[in-house]
């Protein structure tokens, strides 16, 4: 079964790396050379959207439905309406960090399960219930799998997620309190996500839409109104540069795709951005490509604290080293240090509590100011992505209370309070 092309501006899937184009399936490799497939539009149906008609849509990233490949219709949606989430002049972390343009956070710890992947779900589970599937999968370092099982409890659609087995507990227990099925496997989410592969292959999965393996086209897709939104939240026009997480590297291919539309659209002016890439020293092969002047990224088992990042074997690596280097921009990695000081720092500057990633972010983003290789006068958004409640361990050792004092004023005073 193929994707309604009603309304829709989806065109086909087409071949990331060899140029084949194929039907609007659920299929996610080339026949031809194995190359990812991704979404292809038809660019008259994409000229004719309007800022108009992006501002007359709903307060959520249903707003650039006609951006997207699936729910132009409303009703066909499986969505928790996520979107729309704060952008945050971080006046404050921009004067700690000595910089002097204007630095905001997109803190997408706001959407409905407290990150960015509500976006990509919504996407993928509309797209996969239009193809007719009757289930709803993923393989998931955590976030994934929080989104997924809380979008098939609200549609009323059986679930069931593949996690590593040494998820953080917050992880874990914000996945099965929505009642889906939750599998803890034994290995590290590389191993999750092959073995989810082989089950699509099975009769046992024939009716469930894995939402990052056979409709993996469609949630990728998800992650552009991220950058749509930080445009038009700037008045319709393009930061200078972006800071992004890494973990397969597709959040920040898409971010540079959807600023390249929005210029191809004329919704935006024509100007140029650099896009910087961030990851842990725990698992930052696509860092190290860039570092070592590579193009093919080189496996590792990762390690550290910043678990919603540890994709050994990145799929989208090599894109995101295509876009880096073609923007101008760079990428860098940090340690488990370097990651709670930056958990810290955004916290103690902006009042934003971000997980991991986020910490890897903002730790990244000190390092490329000091390094020279971020412009600290222009203007930058740096990308939260996920909610700090999800990985207190991390912190938990470092901050508590400042003081323990009896509840009288002589020990308020003796405390140094008074």
């Amino acid at each position: 079964m193929a994707l309604s092309a009603t309304n829709s501006p989806a065109r086909c899937l087409v071949c990331r790396a060899c140029g084949q184009e194929y039907p609007l399936i659920a299929q996610h490799a080339c026949f031809e050379c194995f190359g990812p497939l991704e979404v292809g539009y038809d660019q008259a149906a994409l000229n004719k959207v309007t800022r108009e008609q992006i501002e007359a849509g709903p307060q959520n990233i249903w707003r650039y439905a006609p951006l997207l490949p699936a729910g132009q219709d409303p009703a066909s949606r499986v969505t928790l309406d996520p979107g729309l989430t704060p952008l945050i002049r971080a006046d404050r972390l921009a004067a700690e960090l000595g910089m002097t343009g204007t630095l905001w956070v997109k803190d997408d710890s706001a959407n409905p399960t407290h990150s960015f992947k509500d976006r990509v779900v919504s996407v993928a589970l509309t797209a996969a219930k239009e193809l007719g599937f009757t289930r709803f999968a993923c393989a998931s370092t955590g976030n994934l799998a929080n989104s997924v099982a809380a979008h098939a409890a609200r549609a009323g659609v059986p679930s069931i997620v593949f996690i590593p087995s040494d998820l953080e507990q917050g992880k874990i227990i914000t996945t099965a309190v929505y009642g889906g099925e939750l599998v803890a496997i034994e290995g590290s989410y590389d191993d999750v996500n092959r073995l989810c592969g082989e089950l699509t292959e099975t009769d046992a999965f024939e009716d469930t839409a894995f939402v990052n393996v056979n409709v993996r086209p469609y949630y990728a897709e998800g992650s552009k109104t991220l950058g749509y939104e930080v445009a038009e939240q700037l008045g319709w026009r393009l930061p200078a540069q972006v800071v992004a997480p890494m973990a397969s590297g597709e959040l920040l291919t898409k971010i540079d795709k959807a600023f390249e539309e929005l210029v191809e659209i004329g919704l935006v002016a024509e100007s140029s951005w650099k896009v910087f890439g961030a990851q842990s020293k725990g698992c930052d092969p696509i860092a190290t490509a860039l570092r070592d002047g590579k193009d093919e990224i080189t496996p590792v088992k990762p390690t550290g604290i910043a678990k919603s990042l540890n994709i050994g074997d990145p799929a989208a690596g090599p894109f995101a080293l295509e876009s880096v280097r073609r923007t101008g921009g760079w990428m860098d990695s940090v340690t488990d240090d370097e990651i709670r000081d930056g958990i810290e720092l955004l916290a103690r500057t902006t009042g934003v509590f971000a997980e991991t990633a986020g910490g890897v972010t903002v730790a990244v983003l000190k390092k490329l100011v000091e390094s020279g290789r971020l412009d600290p006068t222009a203007e930058t958004v740096v990308y939260n992505t996920g909610e700090g409640l999800k990985t207190l361990d991390a912190v938990a050792d470092r901050v508590g209370p400042t003081h323990r004092v009896k509840p009288s004023l002589r020990a308020a005073r003796e405390a140094g309070l008074l």
